[in-house]
């Protein structure tokens, strides 16, 4: 049996948040656990590099599409490789063996008859690189439509040219499939939800643009002559099947089909078009479409835009590592258990620095690392007479045989969970081990048997069944925490590589060269406790900054929530120039959507003055208006009045960012109306 794992390729005008992580650690975990049951398994991600908003985006930049997505690609594939992930492959759409698979894919729905030309007009978001109905989307109070997913305002495409996908022709088709596979979409709240949308009737989907060029050309000819480039959702989604090669390639025949991790806010185009294109073209359908909830930063969406929701994952992992004696590796494991025990698989999770610390401390530093210190530090003190044994005559009952039914039940439990892809269960389940392996210690206190004189087979079964306890759960969490129970196997003398135990085996410590215990030299605390100093400079070094700059000895640079790099600094003024510069606090009173202008906002501020300012600000798709109104701003209030799209703008907001706003200037206190910022 085989298992082949993707994650969605991720935007490359986007750098890695923890949104990204999250997805792609929970498909490590998987394919790391798979691999341990001895299964073939690939782990496949990469980036998605096509599109209207990596077009704009170079434009801005002054560089060519292909310049500036060979440039900000490496982004994701350095921050995986730092994070020890261990994905098998690296898709990039703009590859050569992606372009060929997506154009023969092109061919075969035109061959299909799925395709026909005609004219398209209606609503269409950027972020998403989707189209939407009215019925889809939100209204804001200034009337304005809205994405569901960005909250930003949705742009009207008039009439252009474009491909259509029948998509209504495989409504019933996929209604059939997912009733005959209940599995096909997990959990069952998102294929439900599939279900409905697909009863609810589906319209032709246009699958080509021709108002931009950034995509695969479409091989089909147009006859009035235009040329069109694939729509983005049909060529990005195509990279789970192009990045095994074509229909007769061994890994294809191989691997296929394939679970797709995703997020809740792309379900549809992997659940419903995704699986129309292949019915289209003949090809096999997936094998599971798992859906995951959003990741919250203290109950706001992580955005760009908003520089406190951006948890850099480099950067908290950095700081998680530091003043850890086992460094940066075991920053990621932290990270990697808080992810995944924090929020069962398929709900939405809410990143608080409260619920991290308190994780770390009572289960990794508490539950996990008491039990390993305490264990060490009593073979390291009475192995040396009594060299862990089995001695099976004393597991018949009480606390011997409560252990031993707990190891096996752990070993059960979390492959179930594992296989179900339920990673939080998983780690549950090799919590209450180990838990009970802490009881088994207070239960048996093998150092007053030792002191006693009892049996000293007694002492030696004891300890042995401790270190035993402890090298089955240093193979069960490794799928989470890779670093850490490669470092307590090792202590425990098992060099191996993580294998996946069978239902009925709980020695793994018989394996071992029997002799005298010598305590391990680099013994130390597994997880040292986060005290409230640490907890401070952990926070101080992540939250409320886009970017951090400054990292633990030894931890690699966190990547920036902003631009690839800092522009440089432009030349000298005197204090004299900088001084005509007028800036005062401002308090936004209110705040509507410029008409036919996607970014910008019309404000009216409040200087202190007899009557309030008259602001456009080019912030739209940074700030919706209600986050708006009541909010502190910065503003140079002696700019020279100026008209934009007919409205007289009386100053300039100082915010931060170029390519995308990425916060606005404000201060740390509440000031009055007026007040000058020197």
């Amino acid at each position: 049996m085989t298992f082949y794992i993707t994650t969605p390729i991720y935007y490359v005008n986007d750098v890695p948040h923890l949104g990204h992580a999250y997805t792609t650690i929970v498909a490590d975990a998987l394919a790391r656990f798979h691999r341990m049951r001895g299964e073939p398994t690939r782990f496949l991600t990469g980036t998605d590099e096509h599109g209207q908003k990596v077009e704009e985006a170079a434009r801005k930049r002054g560089l060519s599409n292909q310049a500036f997505v060979d440039e900000v690609a490496p982004r994701f594939q350095e921050a995986w490789t730092k994070l020890d992930i261990t994905n098998d492959d690296f898709i990039r759409t703009t590859d050569a063996r992606h372009k060929a698979f997506v154009t023969d894919l092109w061919q075969r729905l035109h061959a299909a008859g799925t395709l026909s030309l005609n004219t398209y007009q209606g609503w269409y978001c950027v972020g998403c690189e989707a189209f939407y109905t009215e019925s889809q989307l939100e209204k804001a109070d200034d009337g304005a439509w809205r994405c569901p997913t960005h909250k930003r305002a949705v742009d009207w495409v008039d009439k252009e040219r474009s491909w259509f996908f029948n998509l209504e022709r495989f409504a019933q088709p996929l209604l059939d499939h997912i009733a005959a596979n209940p599995g096909f979409i997990q959990p069952e709240a998102y294929r439900n939800e599939v279900v409905s949308f697909l009863r609810g009737g589906l319209r032709d989907l246009s699958v080509s643009r021709t108002s931009f060029g950034w995509g695969v050309p479409v091989p089909t000819p147009d006859p009035e002559g235009q040329q069109h480039v694939m729509y983005v959702w049909l060529d990005a989604l195509s990279n789970y099947m192009s990045a095994l090669g074509d229909e007769g390639s061994p890994l294809r025949q191989q691997f296929w089909p394939a679970v797709h991790l995703l997020g809740k806010d792309i379900l549809r185009f992997h659940a419903v078009y995704w699986p129309a294109f292949l019915l289209a073209a003949g090809l096999p359908l997936p094998q599971t479409i798992l859906c995951h909830g959003w990741w919250t930063v203290r109950g706001e969406k992580i955005s760009k835009s908003l520089p406190a929701t951006r948890i850099a994952p480099l950067a908290l992992a950095g700081a998680l590592a530091e003043g850890n004696p086992h460094g940066f590796d075991l920053g990621n494991d932290a990270m990697r258990y808080y992810l995944l025990r924090e929020v069962p698989l398929g709900n939405d999770g809410d990143f608080t620095f409260e619920s991290l610390f308190a994780r770390y401390n009572a289960e990794l530093a508490n539950d996990l690392g008491n039990l390993v210190n305490r264990t060490l530090a009593m073979l390291a003190k009475l192995g040396g007479e009594h060299p862990p044994a089995s001695h099976d005559r004393f597991d018949g009952d009480g606390a011997h045989a409560q252990l031993l039914a707990a190891t096996t039940k752990a070993v059960d439990d979390a492959g179930a969970a594992f296989t179900a892809f339920a990673p939080s269960r998983a780690l549950e389940a090799i919590w209450t081990l180990v838990r009970e392996a802490n009881k088994y210690i207070d239960a048996t206190q093998p150092w007053r048997l030792a002191r006693t004189g009892a049996d000293a087979n007694q002492v030696a079964h004891v300890l042995f069944r401790l270190r035993d306890a402890i090298l089955v759960i240093g193979h069960l969490a490794s799928p989470v925490l890779p670093h850490a129970t490669r470092q307590m196997r090792a202590w425990f003398g098992d060099a191996s590589e993580p294998r996946w135990p069978g239902s009925t085996e709980v020695e793994l410590g018989a394996t071992l060269a029997a002799g005298t215990w010598a305590a391990p030299a680099d013994a130390r605390p597994l997880f040292p406790r986060l005290d409230d100093d640490r907890q401070a400079a952990i926070v101080a070094a992540i939250a409320g900054d886009a970017a951090v700059t400054s990292t633990p000895a030894g931890a690699p640079t966190a990547i920036a929530a902003a631009a690839p790099e800092a522009p440089a600094a432009g030349p000298t003024i005197a204090f004299a120039d900088f001084a005509r510069a007028e800036l005062r606090v401002g308090r936004v009173t209110s705040a509507a959507v410029v008409p036919k202008a996607k970014k910008l906002l019309h404000l009216t501020v409040d200087l202190g003055e007899a009557a309030p300012r008259s602001i456009v600000a080019g912030i739209a798709e940074a700030y919706t208006t209600d986050a708006l109104v009541g909010r502190q701003v910065i503003v140079v209030a002696n700019l020279e009045p100026a008209t934009i799209r007919g409205i007289r703008s009386e100053g300039m907001i100082l915010a931060a960012g170029d390519d995308a706003i990425v916060g606005l200037s404000a201060l740390d206190r509440d000031v009055a109306p007026g007040t000058r910022v020197r």
